[in-house]
């Protein structure tokens, strides 16, 4: 993390300190991303490598725009969150399988996470909403062809 008006790097930010600074999750507590309504926040995330994220709980729009950017947020108890967070500590490997939605952490206990269905076929197929609308070409473009058949004089 840059601070803007000093433009260096700032020491303590665990983010900024081996082996964090290569982190593709991030773990938090509660409510994360709130005061982030705009897509900046995802952005920014995505920008530094984040991929993932696990929380208690996240806020609403923050929620919905990190799906939005690829970006898979995972709401777990806060046991789990702090088991999670305690492994990172010990530099143990996590790993998100959001195919079996699954987290492992370096033992034989993983934890299992919900996502919607919908939501895990864009993430694993790298779906926004471009690409939502441009699978159904064929039908807005039969919708186009009527539509200039019934009123041509708008073409």
């Amino acid at each position: 993390m840059k601070c803007d008006t000093m433009k260096n790097e700032i020491k303590n930010f665990i983010l900024n300190n081996a082996p964090f600074n290569k982190a593709k999750i991030l773990i938090s507590g509660k409510n994360f991303g709130c005061g982030s309504s705009r897509e900046h926040a995802p952005w920014a995330l995505l920008d530094f490598g984040i991929r993932c994220i696990v929380a208690e709980s996240f806020a609403d729009i923050f929620y919905n725009n990190c799906f939005k950017n690829g970006i898979l947020p995972i709401i777990l108890p806060e046991n789990q969150v702090k088991e999670l967070s305690e492994a990172a500590k010990k530099n143990k490997q996590i790993e998100i399988d959001l195919i079996d939605q699954k987290i492992h952490k370096g033992d034989n206990r993983p934890f299992d996470f919900e996502i919607e269905s919908f939501r895990k076929e864009c993430l694993l197929n790298g779906y926004d909403d471009i690409a939502l609308t441009l699978k159904k070409d064929s039908k807005i473009n039969s919708f186009e062809q009527r539509k200039k058949n019934l009123t041509p004089w708008l073409y």
